[in-house]
């Protein structure tokens, strides 16, 4: 109940200042498990998606949003609980694979789970290399993957900035993949291959241009 009032009064006040174009939400199911698999751009990624889609979206958010201190802190804080975010303490690859079962659980609820398969932020507007979670996810669940571009969010939260400033944002759902196939072959090969096929759709509706490696995480990201 107090998500349901949180988003509305966000997605009433989201839309009138920012006056975001979005396309495609009828490519999310209503019900049912389904990831949301978006490039990743600014800290308020996090809070836009689940702002425009229609129903709840889990997202895992790095503890430390929500053990932050002052206002600020609080701020934040209230968000992302408000948000329904899972915090996940970030490291180790024993971290990483915590994460993982934690947006499992949240896939074998039957809810709406977002990811980030670049693993962090982009800095410079490329988009990088997906890392294989998401093929995790959508291998072991057997949900669907919608495919999720953003552009603009990045002008909103620049890194270093303090307040959100406005900027015109855009936010494009593709349609759903499903993964069919993929039991007779390594598990290796066949989570890279999903993770490519998925980081390919979201490339081709953001229309970022396509880093070779990984994008590496900085401390503000």
């Amino acid at each position: 109940m107090f998500y349901e009032l949180s988003r509305r009064v966000g997605s009433v006040l989201g839309r009138a200042v920012y006056r975001p174009a979005i396309e495609g939400l009828h490519h999310i199911p209503a019900a049912g498990p389904v990831i949301l698999a978006s490039n990743h751009l600014s800290f308020v990624d996090s809070v836009v998606i689940p702002l425009a889609v229609p129903r709840r979206v889990r997202f895992l958010a790095k503890a430390e949003y929500f053990d932050g201190a002052g206002v600020k802190g609080a701020l934040s804080r209230w968000v992302f609980a408000s948000l329904g975010a899972v915090p996940v303490q970030r490291g180790t690859g024993r971290d990483a694979m915590a994460a993982l079962r934690e947006g499992l659980k949240v896939l074998e609820a039957g809810q709406a789970f977002g990811i980030y398969p670049e693993g962090t932020r982009s800095r410079d507007g490329r988009l990088y290399r997906g890392r294989t979670g998401v093929a995790f996810l959508a291998l072991s669940s057997g949900a669907p993957v919608v495919p999720v571009a953003l552009s603009g969010t990045e002008k909103i939260q620049p890194v270093g900035a303090r307040l959100p400033r406005i900027a015109p944002i855009r936010i494009r759902f593709g349609a759903p993949l499903t993964f069919t196939g993929y039991d007779s072959m390594p598990a290796g090969r066949a989570r890279r291959e999903v993770t490519d096929r998925v980081m390919a759709a979201i490339g081709e509706l953001s229309g970022q241009p396509p880093a070779e490696g990984y994008s590496e995480r900085a401390d503000a990201a």
